[in-house]
């Protein structure tokens, strides 16, 4: 009677321990699929930010007769800014980030 009891119970400790095990597997595939559809959108996203960009100086150089000022005038946009992020305000950005990140998570301060 005493085997069967801790046959049993080792048995059972067992097919525990394997269930967690499973749902660790399936916990981190699921962390990885969000991870993968992330990285993707964020493709999708930089890819379609680089042609909108294109399609600004393009329409800024139409309207003002010449195609490199429409450029000139997109990059001095983006130059200044880095100057604001980088000089005035470098905090800004990485306060921003951190309150994205964390209310994704749903953390709170």
């Amino acid at each position: 009677m005493l085997d069967e009891s801790a046959t049993s119970t080792y048995k059972d400790i067992v097919a525990i321990i394997e269930a967690k095990i499973e749902l660790v597997k399936i916990e981190m595939t699921e962390k990885l699929a969000f991870i993968g559809a992330s990285v993707l959108l964020g493709l999708i996203l930089v890819i379609g930010t680089g042609y909108f960009i294109t399609t600004l100086a393009l329409l800024a150089g139409e309207l003002l007769g010449y195609p490199f000022i429409g450029y000139l005038l997109v990059s001095f946009i983006f130059l200044l800014c880095f100057l604001f992020f980088t000089k005035f305000r470098p905090l800004l950005l990485k306060n921003l980030i951190l309150k994205i990140l964390l209310s994704v998570h749903d953390y709170t301060k």
